[in-house]
């Protein structure tokens, strides 16, 4: 009798154990998908103020460059396909690139006319877009890693027991596909005669190129070998 009632308490107190856990983990997901769900939220809002101050910036642009109207049609189109509702975080990227792309070709155009760089409403479209496209990178970041946080746990034994039974799926990440952005940099180094190359490991050093100094590179000028049997045993350096 004794047996059984200690039985019994132990398997209610293992499924109790379950059932906690269970709860635990799933209020667990409830949360990481609403971080997940917010931190786009921020996002949005920001891509959608990017949106706003491009027209105005196309405008401005155009009161001195009228015949780039090219430029200026690809940037409108862009804009307006990365606006469209509906998209997923990977459609979004990609939109966002071609954007990106657009606006960065909008930029080569005004750099062409240093007059428009002086006009105040260009430069301040300039600093307010720069300042959007950090808060962008920031939230990507912020969203990047709940979407992490998230995958993990749908994809980790036991939790995705838990995942399974109420449907929990991993979310996409919003990441830059842009090949220009992952190019790696060129690091361009110039001497005083004006000579630049760029660093390489397949191609050979080049020669050294003269200096100022007395020792030119390469040459033995100002060396003076050390005395015959220098280094031998029993051998003193002289004394001065």
């Amino acid at each position: 009798m004794e047996v059984g009632i200690v039985l019994g308490l132990i398997v209610l107190a293992l499924v109790l154990i379950v059932v906690i856990w269970a709860v635990a983990t799933y209020n667990g997901f409830v949360k990481l998908r609403n971080l997940v769900q917010e931190a786009w939220r921020q996002i949005d809002v920001e891509l959608h103020r990017r949106y706003d101050l491009l027209p105005n910036l196309i405008e401005t642009v155009k009161g001195y460059a009228a015949h780039e109207r090219a430029v200026f049609d690809e940037v409108t189109r862009a804009r307006a396909q990365a606006a469209q509702p509906g998209s997923t975080p990977a459609q979004q990227a990609a939109q966002e690139d071609a954007l990106s792309g657009a606006i960065s070709r909008l930029f080569a155009v005004a750099e062409a006319y240093p007059q428009l760089r002086s006009v105040e409403s260009f430069t301040q479209l300039q600093a307010e877009l720069t300042n959007t496209e950090d808060r962008i990178a920031a939230g990507r970041r912020f969203y990047n890693a709940n979407v992490r946080s998230l995958n993990t746990k749908v994809e980790t034994f036991p939790p995705n027991i838990i995942a399974k039974m109420f449907h929990f799926s991993r979310a996409e990440y919003f990441e830059v596909t842009d090949p220009a952005v992952r190019t790696a940099p060129r690091v361009s180094f110039q001497d005083q005669a004006g000579h630049t190359g760029v660093y390489s490991q397949q191609q050979p050093a080049p020669a050294p190129l003269p200096t100022d100094s007395p020792v030119q590179p390469g040459s033995l000028q100002g060396y003076q070998p050390p005395p015959s049997g220098y280094g031998q045993q029993g051998h003193q350096p002289p004394h001065r």
